[in-house]
């Protein structure tokens, strides 16, 4: 049976304490749908300066969330060296943190031991997980949702053994 799954923007909307966003692949097939990315790769840059260029929907509901009092982080799981689309990202990353995410990124490497879900993922209030799922060329293939208390409690375990772990993305260099 198929899974209604709310926007994002209305499941962040409804969180009242934190929202934890879990990233592990190296590849999202967007290459031929997303226009910013296609930009980046000829060259242009934006700034924080023209906040104007590149502030859209989902950067407005993560600064209300974090308005309202919401603690919101991303965590990267990353090989290295980092494929083309994760320094694209590494160089937009500053548009998640003026929306007022803290972001963080974990060498695959340093990853080896610890249990990952095997979905992106988000986790809101510690209550909802709504798992990203994609095929094997990274395209969106759509997303599920579960409030099973043990699948609850298993991702924000591994979110937080990343999270310890991961470098501060001032820290990180690419």
């Amino acid at each position: 049976m198929p899974q209604t799954v709310p926007p994002f923007a209305d499941l962040l909307a409804n969180c009242r304490h934190s929202a934890v966003h879990l990233e592990t692949r190296d590849v999202y097939g967007v290459e031929n749908e997303d226009e910013d990315f296609a930009a980046w790769r000829a060259g242009q840059r934006h700034t924080p300066e023209n906040r104007e260029e590149w502030w859209n929907s989902f950067h407005t509901s993560v600064a209300q969330a974090v308005g309202r009092g919401v603690k919101v982080r991303r965590a990267r799981i990353v090989s290295e060296p980092l494929s083309e689309y994760i320094r694209y990202e590494h160089a937009s990353t500053f548009q998640n943190i003026m929306a007022g995410e803290e972001v963080r990124w974990l060498p695959r490497r340093l990853a080896s031991d610890l249990l990952i879900p095997g979905n992106d993922l988000w986790l809101f209030d510690h209550s909802l997980v709504r798992f990203g799922l994609f095929s094997g060329d990274g395209a969106f293939v759509g997303h599920t949702l579960s409030d099973d208390p043990a699948v609850i409690k298993n991702v924000s375990e591994s979110f937080e053994s990343i999270w310890n772990r991961a470098i501060p993305h001032d820290s990180y260099t690419t």
